[in-house]
């Protein structure tokens, strides 16, 4: 089958790999129909290299046709339409009785510490090959993919993989309160996704990004928006238009990408530049982060108030505004998604004709799997008004 993998910072191909096969009881194969880029997966195309192996096969956001089961499924069968969740859970140990899906025992990742396996993503997380390719492997199949009707196109669903749940859980982790106001740090998608669902739960809200394209999407989901490129001040902007003192919770959706923090850029590039065998264990122990939105988050929220992390952070030596924090009374709340929480709220708002969170304007480009080191480029770079890229196989 056809595949994206990873080669070297910068470097992704489309490849011919082995078909994946039926390992376990438990596993199904799916044939991937739609498979979106994330705003991780660039972490990997720069900074995560050390955790990765040549010929990793990317991607944790797919959805597609059940094409053989495990002796042991019996909730599944071939010709099912399913999403699959990026995080891999059991649905059945301690962690997962507590709908904390990303932390399953099952299939944490104990070597490293780490949390539940994802798909294709490091070392890290199990090293479990990604959904963008023709076909996809999917482990603890009993509990994971999330049967979706026939009829509507893959974009009414293929965000329940990823981007919605975690969307939904950065607006209920900032715990904004009946008719409160919220700040939302970057609109790529998750941010866009994340404005939209606080708008549809009735709060103000307020998005700040600096590219065009992400603006204007915004704006025509009714967000009030800041332009960053063009306000010097962002926190300040926030105060004057909320009587003097902040909103009163943020949502960080940027996460290490962020711009500003040149130390810690440097710091990144020369670890970069390292051999991975001198880079990754540097990078697991004393490693920073651009910290410019954690920053900024802490300087917008009012007093009292929650800023909610959804943008993915790996420093281990992060300096963080702990007098700041603590004199504002700030509290925090950070973490992967735990799809199948969430699924049952948002099930229904994605197959409603009306399109309440506006899923059909999401994706700006549907390209062809074999464009993907060019998709890759283009998200990198923001170009193209590129806001989310679809791959179809």
């Amino acid at each position: 089958m056809k595949a994206v993998t990873w080669h070297g910072k910068r470097d992704i191909r489309v490849e011919e790999v082995p078909d994946p096969a039926i390992k376990e009881p438990n596993d199904v194969v799916i044939k991937v129909t739609s498979t979106g880029i994330c705003g991780s997966d660039l972490h990997l195309y720069e900074v995560l290299g050390p955790f990765m192996a040549e010929g990793d096969i990317l991607g944790h956001e797919a959805m597609g046709i059940v094409e053989e089961v495990g002796p042991a499924i019996d909730n599944l069968k071939p010709g099912d339409r399913v999403v699959i969740p990026f995080s891999i859970s059991c649905g059945h140990c301690h962690m997962c009785g507590m709908e904390l899906y990303a932390q399953c025992e099952t299939t944490q990742v104990r070597e490293h510490g780490t949390g539940a396996a994802l798909f294709g993503y490091t070392k890290l997380y199990g090293q479990v090959p990604g959904g963008q390719a023709e076909y996809l492997r999917v482990p603890e199949a009993q509990f994971g993919p999330i049967k979706v009707p026939e009829g509507p196109p893959d974009e009414r669903f293929v965000f329940l993989s990823d981007v919605l749940p975690t969307a939904w859980q950065a607006v209920a982790y900032a715990h904004i309160p009946e008719g409160g106001s919220v700040t939302v740090l970057g609109l790529g998608p998750i941010g866009q996704m994340s404005a939209r669902i606080a708008r549809h739960l009735g709060h103000r809200v307020i998005g700040v990004d600096g590219v065009i394209s992400r603006l204007e999407m915004a704006r025509r989901h009714g967000i009030e928006v800041i332009d960053a490129s063009e306000v010097a001040d962002v926190p300040g902007e926030i105060r004057n238009r909320t009587a003097g003192r902040g909103t009163d919770s943020v949502i960080d959706a940027v996460g290490m990408e962020a711009h500003g923090s040149p130390a810690a850029k440097i710091a990144q590039t020369l670890t970069g530049l390292l051999p991975d065998a001198m880079a990754a264990p540097l990078m697991s122990t004393v490693g920073v982060d651009r910290l410019a939105a954690l920053n900024e988050a802490v300087d917008c929220v009012r007093r009292g108030g929650v800023i909610s992390v959804v943008g993915t952070y790996g420093g281990m030596r992060d300096p963080m505004p702990m007098l700041r924090m603590f004199d504002k009374g700030i509290s925090m709340r950070m973490g992967q998604a735990h799809v199948r929480r969430w699924i049952g709220a948002l099930m229904p708002l994605v197959t409603e004709g009306s399109d309440p969170l506006g899923v059909m304007d999401l994706a700006t480009h549907h390209l062809p799997l074999e464009q993907a080191p060019m998709a890759y480029e283009m998200f990198q770079k923001k170009a193209n008004g590129a806001v989310k890229i679809l791959l179809q196989p």
